[in-house]
């Protein structure tokens, strides 16, 4: 399947299946091309003299503002393997650090408790999540100002090991069906995958106990959704819509639990992690490719997988504890009479 997607027009894309899959030295010589892919070229031409990105520069929509539209920029540029210092990522870098809180949080924008103290919230993990996925993306987690942001975002699990919706007035929010997980009374699926997702871009972070519990939490979602393999994927390259702030993470993307998987080290010894990928495999076509829903991303979602599934299990032994317990999003519930 690899000289099919070599077919792509996307240089970044041909570029990241030489340096990814093959090894080739075809990828240095493509990595200065990049810059005229228009997926690149035309992103950085819409950045704002102030570093940041405004709605022009993702389709969708973004309630957090100019700090969600930036960061998801950001996770674009840095999964197509913009170089850290490139002026556009350090420029769009130093805007979401600008407006920083002084405690390593950003601010909770329109979800914030308003006078009436109705309906929002006085902190929600979101609100940091995204930004500082957007600077982990880039190559710059291990800025001060990300670690203390990334101290912040410990700071907000439950004793469970994971992310509560938000909290108001001292009371943790509700969790809707589609963002509740197994084993967690509190927890928010949503907000617990965004935390995990920059813990595992963490080289120091990825293998600790704060990522490991949250991934065995979220492994105990068994279900098995095909429509959305690959969502996460074709969201970052702008094929989807990014959209949503609580609702982030709604779809359960597999694909993208394979990469927390691998990232964070999980083995396929546990029966959760090879099941899933077992899955996954069996998804592919007679040629070998995923096919996404959108025809327009299923070379992305096949070469992020190809690399997924030759990374996860690789000489990793961590196993998770959580109990096997069938999950549903809306159970049933029993008459009283």
């Amino acid at each position: 399947m690899i000289p099919l997607l070599l077919t792509d027009r996307s240089i970044s894309l041909r570029y990241l299946v030489h340096r990814h899959l093959l090894d080739s030295d075809e990828a240095e010589e493509l990595r200065d091309q990049t810059m005229n892919d228009p997926m690149i070229r035309g992103l950085i031409k819409l950045q704002r003299p102030d570093g940041s990105w405004d709605a022009s520069g993702i389709i969708g929509n973004a309630p957090q503002g100019k700090v969600q539209t930036t960061s998801q920029a950001l996770t674009r540029l840095g999964y197509l393997e913009l170089a850290p210092e490139h002026e556009a990522i350090k420029r769009g870098v130093e805007y979401l650090f600008s407006v920083q809180e002084r405690d390593g949080s950003w601010p909770l924008g329109n979800y914030r408790t308003d006078a009436d103290g109705q309906d929002n919230y006085d902190v929600m993990s979101l609100q940091t999540s995204l930004p500082l996925r957007g600077i982990a993306s880039t190559g710059h987690c291990k800025d001060p100002r990300a670690e203390t942001a990334y101290d912040w975002l410990i700071d907000q699990r439950l004793d469970d090991g994971a992310w509560p919706t938000g909290i108001a007035n001292g009371i943790n929010g509700h969790v809707a069906g589609y963002r509740r997980m197994p084993h967690s009374r509190w927890g928010c699926r949503s907000n617990t995958t965004a935390a995990l997702t920059c813990l595992s871009m963490h080289p120091g972070r990825a293998r600790e106990n704060e990522a490991r519990r949250a991934l065995d939490l979220l492994l105990g979602r068994e279900t098995r959704e095909r429509y959305h393999v690959g969502f996460e994927v074709a969201r970052t390259v702008g094929v989807e819509e990014s959209t949503g702030f609580i609702t982030y993470h709604a779809r359960f993307d597999l694909a993208h639990m394979l990469k927390l998987c691998s990232r964070i080290g999980a083995s396929t010894e546990d029966p959760r992690v090879q099941e899933l990928v077992d899955f996954v495999v069996k998804g592919r076509n007679r040629y070998g490719l995923w096919e996404y829903m959108r025809p327009q991303a299923s070379k992305w979602v096949t070469y992020d997988l190809l690399r997924t599934l030759g990374e996860v299990g690789v000489d990793d032994d961590w196993v998770g504890m959580e109990p096997r317990t069938p999950f549903q999003p809306y159970p049933k519930r029993r008459r009283r009479f």
